[in-house]
């Protein structure tokens, strides 16, 4: 990768590189990748589905201790890029497929996950500049904050397997009532757990 600084964290036991095109890996979001590790244990089999994925650390944290396949859907090249080099150090990359685009257009209709984990970008638009040290496509969620987290709660209805589940992380409780409020319907939000930084909600069919 060239062009801009990389850096290298530690990530719930991974080496995640990254560099400032990229959302730098949040401490606090090895909590949801844990949760994911929890919930694949019950879950129906099946490749997991990581829609906003960044450079691949939650989901990749999140089935490194499974024997299961993970889909990492990532609009940014350079993000995308990062998530398969991620996998590749991880030693996980023969069962990691990285698709590059919107989520609507990557899916195949009838493609179905026990497992979707989401992270959309939830900061308002007009509160982008608060974080000028992050890449703007990579938090800014629309007028606001929830207009990528709606299209991840219709694709997660579309997608999600039959008793299958979904971790979706936003900044706040708050925010996940009002994400509910504007949903589909047909989605049911089992819990919330929130840390120094964001909320994850837990989701269902």
């Amino acid at each position: 990768m060239s062009g801009a600084h990389e850096g290298r964290v530690d990530f719930a036991g991974l080496e995640i590189s990254f560099d400032d095109r990229v959302l730098r890996p949040r401490p606090w979001t090895e909590e949801q990748a844990r949760w994911a590790g929890d919930l694949l244990a019950c879950l129906p089999p099946g490749p997991v589905l990581e829609l906003c994925s960044g450079a691949g650390q939650i989901g990749l944290a999140g089935v490194a201790g499974t024997d299961r396949e993970l889909v990492c859907v990532e609009l940014d090249p350079t993000a995308a890029d990062y998530a398969e080099q991620n996998a590749r150090t991880a030693g996980l990359d023969h069962r990691v497929e990285v698709r590059r685009g919107h989520f609507q257009e990557v899916l195949r209709p009838g493609e179905r996950f026990p497992l979707v984990i989401a992270d959309p970008p939830w900061v308002a638009s007009d509160e982008t500049a608060r974080f000028p040290q992050d890449p703007q496509l990579a938090i800014d969620g629309g007028a606001d904050g929830l207009a990528v987290a709606l299209a991840c709660l219709d694709t997660i209805e579309q997608h999600l397997a039959a008793d299958g589940a979904a971790l979706l992380q936003l900044g706040s409780a708050e925010q996940v009532v009002d994400l509910m409020s504007r949903g589909p319907g047909s989605l049911r939000c089992r819990e919330v757990r929130t840390f120094q930084g964001g909320a994850v909600a837990h989701l269902t069919g």
